[in-house]
């Protein structure tokens, strides 16, 4: 499996800690050129590589996380996203809910990747909590996973835990998962900040 983040600020440089963290090659890609991105990917570590976004969208499984008003333009990058997971990571904090037509952020987004399996996930942890070890005293750091397909669930499940995290899962973007989506200037309904799943 190939992997790729797309938006490389706060949250973009967390995950890639995350993934450097495990050894685990992940592509990153932002408006920057791959040559501005080049010395902060080198100093997070040797398997996180800058390239162009094009490049960065071969990638099987993409996470989103750039400012939520770009993720259009991401979507635009390819006419169908059919054989691509799409892991969306941002929040629409301060979004009124009226211009996500009564939807989830992640439902909205979903309707622009077109043929994309989608799942939310890795939103709900500020980026400093999500770049540190996920692994507290004997517990792994919960991530919460929700989407409309059950199928594309499951491998970001198993990328979660590769990552070192404890993946729970919501259910449907509207229902579960609606408690970790920022509405307009409140994010979510439950904060899960300090939540730990215990190693079974």
């Amino acid at each position: 499996m190939s992997y790729a983040i797309v938006g490389f600020g706060a949250v973009g440089q967390a995950l890639a800690r995350a993934f450097a963290r495990q050894k685990i090659k992940v592509a990153i890609a932002s408006r920057r050129s791959p040559d501005a991105l080049a010395p902060q990917a080198r100093a997070i570590g040797p398997t996180v590589v800058a390239v162009s976004l094009p490049d960065a969208l071969e990638a099987g499984t993409i996470i989103l996380a750039v400012p939520f008003g770009e993720h259009r333009e991401v979507a635009k990058a390819l006419p169908n996203w059919k054989g691509k997971t799409v892991i969306d990571a941002m929040n629409a904090f301060g979004v009124l809910p009226e211009e996500l037509d009564g939807l989830p952020s992640s439902a909205f987004v979903a309707k622009t990747f077109t043929g994309a399996k989608f799942v939310k996930g890795f939103n709900h942890l500020i980026a400093a909590t999500l770049a540190a070890d996920p692994i507290v005293e004997g517990g792994h750091r919960v991530v919460f996973l929700s989407s409309d397909d059950e199928d594309a669930t499951a491998p970001v499940a198993a990328l979660a835990k590769q990552l070192g995290f404890a993946p729970v899962k919501l259910g449907k973007l509207n229902e579960g998962g609606a408690l970790v989506h920022a509405r307009g200037r409140t994010w979510g309904q439950l904060i899960f900040q300090d939540l730990f799943k215990k190693e079974q």
